[in-house]
Order: structure tokens, then sequence, then C-alpha cells
């Protein structure tokens, strides 16, 4: 199955509603990869802001032309 992202909301505390392109609708929580990273490039976005500032390209979503990405399987089954 092939699906895309075709909406995101930030909610709070780096939680991000992703709806699909099948309707699924999940509450990625994002903060224990933020807070575990071990690469300075990850970890900026801790700074609430900075990971505010996503958007959605082509069924994706990516922080500043992909710096961060996830897979959308990954977001799909909440697994990150």
């Amino acid at each position: 199955m092939i699906v895309s992202i075709i909406k995101a909301e930030y909610l709070q505390n780096y939680q991000i509603q992703i709806v699909f392109s099948d309707s699924k609708v999940n509450i990625v929580d994002f903060s224990n990869f933020l807070k575990n990273a071990k690469n300075p490039m990850t970890k900026k976005y801790l700074n609430e802001t900075l990971f505010q500032n996503f958007e959605i390209t082509d069924g994706d979503i990516n922080w500043n032309n992909f710096e961060l990405c996830f897979p959308t399987w990954d977001l799909y089954t909440n697994n990150i």
C-alpha cells in the first residue's frame, strides 16, 4: 500500500497530528527521537519554533528542505 501525507498540524510538545491519504490519522510524538538524537543537525530541532516550521512536500513531511525527514511508512505505523 502506498500512502502519502495530506495534512499535518503541530499540537504541542513535539507532537504532530498527521492525516494520510487513506484518511488514517496519527498523532506522532517526536520528542524521544529528538531528545535521544546524537547528530547536532537533528538536535537543533529541539528548538520548538524551528520544529514547528515543517512543510508537506509531495506527500512527505520535512523540515528545511529535507534537512530532517522521516519515512512516511514509519509515521504511518507511528514507529520513529
